[in-house]
């Protein structure tokens, strides 16, 4: 049996337990760091780098998560001071809290995954630093699951062992169904959108260039038999890239003579549907991330009746459900660093702008609710224990 693999046994009473499905991993990778699977470096180039739907999309949804008041509890009782608070309002010398939680939040939406490194003062959480994934591998440990983190710059790498009360490493990852250790980024699955989208701008552009004209030919229609000379053939070639190619030429005619004539080779922008297919794309990527194309300015979505609506699904369907799973697994991965109390980090949903009209209809209906005591109606808007 290969070594540590006795502990991937089910144990009963004093012995340890884990997972019977780890051994069939831990055969293939333990102590092998396993790098990402796909190139990161280049989803970000083309997509968030030089897309301007993908940069929007990241930005709103990051931006959002960062800006959000947060609220934690303690044994389900809100408070307004904390160790924990403090370090997330404050989580580095460089950084704001917000700053950090766009971070990780940006990370996540282009690469699936995102690391956050904690730095502890005897055994307390001091700092908290946002990681680059293209840099951070897993390595998996006897039991089939990371047992430490390498994170390389260069040629220097730093190993984060994962055995400790509070592991120095936090991986935050998107539902991946065919991987162990990684997380599946939106922004693969918007890749085929992407692809055309990033054509059409690139086609346009040389579109332009060419003086807004399709690509074509020129057809000698002269006595049978005879075709240009070469001197003639040269000079015309010349004649064309001088006085008729680029945008410094746009709108000058084209004289033929001699025969020639002018054959169009190429779909025209208005044969090519071209801004109906590059709106589909753009619709296609905002559906990906999750965000209303109407806040995007695409044309031709009429979901939401008007822009405070489809922010408010942006917020309830998008931002909300990623900020709570990052909290919750900082919650989580922080709160035995603090004692055993129950801790739990939430946004503040009465604070947050978007979701006032939302928020203004629960609290009339809960007010109405006569049937509901004071402490039911405290827990029915979100909050803890009056006690």
């Amino acid at each position: 049996m290969f070594p540590g693999l006795q502990n991937l046994l089910r144990r009963v009473g004093g012995e340890e337990k884990a997972s019977r499905t780890g051994s069939v991993i831990a055969l293939h990778q333990a102590g092998r760091p396993v790098w990402t699977p796909r190139d990161y470096a280049t989803l970000t180039r083309e997509g968030f780098v030089r897309n301007a739907v993908v940069f929007r999309c990241v930005r709103t949804i990051a931006e959002a998560a960062g800006s959000a008041p947060l609220v934690l509890y303690e044994n389900g009782k809100a408070l307004d001071e904390h160790p924990l608070l403090d370090l997330l309002a404050r989580p580095n010398a460089r950084q704001s809290g917000a700053v950090f939680l766009e971070a990780l939040a940006g990370h996540l939406l282009v690469a699936g995954n995102a690391y956050a490194e904690m730095v502890a003062v005897d055994g307390a959480p001091r700092e908290l630093h946002a990681l680059r994934p293209d840099r951070m591998k897993v390595v998996p440990g006897p039991d089939g699951w990371p047992e430490a983190y390498e994170y390389s710059v260069g040629a220097e790498t730093v190993r984060f062992r994962q055995d400790a009360a509070v592991p120095p490493v936090l991986h935050l990852a998107f539902f991946h169904p065919l991987d162990d250790h990684y997380g599946f980024s939106p922004l693969e699955a918007a890749a085929q959108a992407l692809d055309v989208h990033n054509a059409a701008s690139a086609w346009n552009k040389a579109l332009l260039d060419n003086a807004a004209r399709p690509s074509g030919a020129l057809v000698y229609a002269g006595p049978e038999g005879a075709n240009l000379t070469d001197d003639q053939f040269e000079r015309l070639k010349e004649e064309l890239d001088s006085q008729f190619s680029g945008p410094r030429n746009a709108g000058r005619p084209l004289l033929l003579d001699g025969g020639l004539d002018w054959k169009a080779m190429a779909l025209t922008p208005k044969d090519m549907d071209f801004m109906q297919a590059k709106n589909g794309a753009a619709r296609e990527i905002a559906l990906a991330f999750g965000v209303p194309p109407m806040l995007l300015g695409i044309p031709g979505d009429n979901t939401y009746a008007n822009y405070q609506e489809a922010n408010r699904a942006l917020w309830r369907q998008t931002v909300l459900p990623l900020l709570g799973r990052v909290l919750g697994d900082i919650a989580h991965w922080l709160g035995p660093a603090f004692g055993e109390a129950a801790l739990r980090v939430e946004p503040d949903l009465d604070r947050i702008e978007a979701l006032s009209s939302d928020r203004e209809a629960l609290w009339r209906r809960v007010e109405a609710a006569s049937f509901l005591t004071d402490e039911e109606k405290r827990q029915a808007v979100g909050y803890g224990s009056g006690s």
